[in-house]
């Protein structure tokens, strides 16, 4: 599982000219699935995403992650974050979960992430998506699964 998580002052999604999710400060989160992820990778990742301390607490030190500060979730599925480069010139997607399964466990993202943070907000898992988002510092991360060590 991959997450592109950028610190924002405010974000949207938009589908078909309607605004479907919307947050002020807190995280935009492009969130990639692969086909080798399990409930047991997005609990993790949530768990780390909602204890990422990137925001700024009253001396200006990144020590407040976004439950601290009482902010959002934006989270929309991304499947091309596990775009196959090596090769061409074409991106190639076999390491990205099959829809079916990539779906269900975008929801279950969703879920987990509602149990740290109050409001959650997402994109349409498939559709073509347009993301506005106000980038603040700019302050952007990526979490990958396969590299994250977790704590207990």
């Amino acid at each position: 599982m991959r997450f592109v998580v950028q610190r924002v002052g405010g974000a949207e999604v938009r589908v078909a000219g309607e605004t479907v999710g919307e947050i002020g400060q807190g995280l935009l989160v492009l969130c990639g699935i692969s086909r080798t992820d399990t409930e047991d990778v997005a609990d993790r990742m949530v768990k780390k995403l909602c204890a990422l301390r990137i925001f700024s607490d009253s001396e200006g030190k990144t020590n407040l992650s976004v439950t601290d500060i009482g902010g959002g979730l934006l989270i929309v599925s991304q499947f091309t974050l596990y775009a196959d480069l090596r090769s061409g010139n074409r991106p190639g997607f076999s390491q990205a979960g099959a829809p079916a399964e990539a779906s269900g466990l975008y929801e279950y993202v969703l879920e987990k992430a509602r149990e740290h943070v109050p409001l959650v907000q997402k994109g349409v898992f498939g559709a073509h998506m347009e993301v506005s988002l106000m980038n603040d510092g700019p302050f952007t991360v990526i979490m990958d699964s396969s590299e994250l060590k977790y704590d207990p």
